[in-house]
């Protein structure tokens, strides 16, 4: 096995066998429509080059730098690589007709579906159907069901991951965080437009023209000429005057007041800890169930992320920690915020409630970026699939607000009521599914790698998943990496490679983790001391499960912060042959 030792400066020799191309035939560069040419033209002040020689072994090497030449590229090997993109995103033939017009879920699906459970879902049937579907990640929402709910939920996943051979899923809890609720009413109002309503800090209150609320700070939060909107904006009121206890509105745009209704006002947040007593309880809950993901609801700066990792690391608990930017305040701080955690999910309904809903996808936009520029992972959630909730087809503005999100680079999108009480969960997770697999297949392949400046400069693993990038977008192989903290895969997944990332694991949490990461194939699997011998049971494993061919190449990454048969300064990238 040729290794390569890394160096401060990278030059990449391709080495193939000689089969009619060698280095004396003339050299043929790619037609303009082939994504190699485009991939190879030099892109700013790139030092950086890389240069095709071709020998008996397939190797990659670590050299100083030479001068830039494109690629050449053999008749033959055009056709390979052409042959290659068809395989991978080749999309699947139409599922049956009984079922809707739906395909049947693969590996090759690299956008992650999150899942929120429920009444509809929460039996095994349906956890065992959702997974077959397409599902990834199984969201738990505390702000409904108690604790015994919630633990069948678990126990059914983690029945499914120990019984499933080739899928997993992963677990996320999500926090009810620091909610203003209307309280109780004997039956649902009926508000209109010009209508006095008032709202009160005093409890139990329910009444036609009063309701109570469960905010002791409610009245010093608002200002006259607010705006309150209920449920998201489903109705809005204006406040018009205060007293002790009470907040009195006009309302601007009525509709059916029903108990316990999500309150906001309009461009600020409630003065309230982003974790309550309820969310402790709930955390020290997913620790004793080990969870794999939180989502942290309305955090506003990076303090309370850091009070929540101290809290988990004194506990002994990996658990990743996904923030939720849902609130007015969270949005100066955003790059604090999400550098302080491990990923971020833009909740699209309290933000466009606090603020005005045409920042809304400005702010999606901005905050995916934000995400991928620091290699953490980024869930787009709301609204996604709405009119499923009742309706067995989706709106068109929803499938195109699916493929927005997947062509912006989001890790997962989510369905909230969709699968948690919605009539028609399964039809969901396959709209999704289709939506996002037919929108990866038109993603071109033959981009550089994002943010190429910061490729050098942070870890030498960084510059190794980026030369990994460039060999799967050049030759349009699949990675194979061997990780027992998730890190190399989760990196690789932040460059984007066009082949699928196969992340081998022997940890069960670190396979589960995975499974929301953009483009990653968790994969678990004992390894032995022998590296060669777990490689080639890896590869006759994608062999046996139909993930490669016979015939293929994969290449195969040894790098990242914890070695694995290797030393620490020796990292290194082999093109095999399955």
């Amino acid at each position: 096995m040729s290794q390569v030792v890394a160096t401060r400066s990278i030059n990449i020799t391709l080495s193939r066998p000689s089969s009619g191309s060698a280095p004396h035939r003339p050299q043929t560069f790619l037609k303009p429509p082939t994504f190699a040419s485009k991939v190879f033209q030099p892109q700013g002040n790139i030092d950086e080059s890389f240069k095709a020689s071709f020998t008996t072994c397939h190797v990659i090497d670590a050299r100083k730098p030479t001068p830039t030449e494109v690629v050449p590229v053999s008749p033959e090997d055009d056709q390979k690589i052409e042959e290659e993109l068809q395989h991978l995103r080749g999309l699947q033939q139409l599922g049956d007709t009984a079922v809707g017009m739906w395909s049947k879920p693969t590996f090759r699906r690299k956008t992650k579906i999150v899942c929120t459970i429920g009444p509809s879902t929460d039996t095994r049937e349906m956890i065992w159907k959702l997974a077959e579907a397409g599902m990834n990640v199984a969201r738990l929402n505390m702000s409904h069901g108690d604790h015994a709910s919630h633990q069948k939920v678990i126990d059914l996943v983690k029945d499914y991951n120990a019984q499933s051979k080739d899928n997993v899923i992963a677990i996320m809890l999500d926090t009810k965080g620091p909610e203003v609720r209307s309280g109780d009413l004997p039956q649902p109002i009926t508000l209109e437009p010009g209508q006095e309503f008032t709202f009160t800090i005093r409890r139990g209150v329910g009444t036609t023209d009063c309701v109570s609320v469960n905010y002791d700070d409610f009245v010093n939060d608002v200002a006259v000429g607010d705006m309150l909107l209920v449920d998201g904006g489903m109705m809005s009121l204006m406040v018009k005057s205060k007293t002790e206890d009470s907040v009195k509105c006009e309302v601007v745009d009525g509709g059916e007041l029903k108990s316990r209704r999500h309150l906001n006002v309009r461009g600020k947040s409630a003065t309230l800890p982003s974790i309550t007593e309820k969310d402790w309880d709930d955390i020290k809950f997913g620790v004793d169930n080990q969870v794999d993901f939180y989502a942290v609801s309305f955090v506003k700066d990076a303090q309370v992320v850091h009070e929540l990792k101290n809290y988990l690391k004194s506990c002994g608990a990996d658990i990743h920690v996904i923030v939720k930017i849902e609130s007015a305040d969270s949005v100066p701080n955003l790059h604090s915020i999400i550098t302080a955690s491990d990923g971020a999910m833009v909740a699209r309904g309290d933000l466009g409630a606090e603020l005005p809903i045409e920042e809304v996808p400005l702010l999606q936009e901005e905050i995916i970026r934000i995400c991928r520029s620091m290699g953490k992972a980024v869930i787009v959630a709301t609204n996604m699939l709405e009119s499923m909730i009742v309706h067995p087809t989706p709106t068109r503005a929803e499938v195109s607000d699916i493929a927005i999100a997947v062509r912006e680079g989001s890790d997962g999108i989510m369905l909230s009521g969709e699968t948690a009480h919605g009539k028609f969960p399964l039809k969901a997770v396959k709209v999704m599914h289709t939506v996002a697999l037919r929108t990866e297949a038109t993603i071109p392949g033959s981009q550089m790698p994002p943010n190429i400046g910061q490729v050098f400069k942070n870890h030498m693993s960084e510059m190794f998943a980026y030369h990994a990038t460039m060999m799967s977008n050049t030759l349009g192989t699949s990675t194979v990496v061997f990780t027992r903290s998730g890190f190399m895969a989760i990196l690789l997944s932040h460059y984007r490679p066009t082949g699928t990332i196969f992340a081998f694991t022997d940890q069960k949490r670190i396979q589960q983790r995975l499974a929301l990461y953009q483009g990653v194939c968790p994969i678990y699997m004992e390894f032995s001391d022998d590296a060669e011998e777990t490689f080639k049971r890896a590869l006759d494993l994608l062999q046996r499960q139909g993930m490669v061919k016979e015939g293929e190449e994969v290449a195969l990454v040894q790098s990242g912060r914890q070695p694995i048969w290797r030393f620490q300064s020796t990292h290194n990238i082999q093109v095999r042959t399955v």
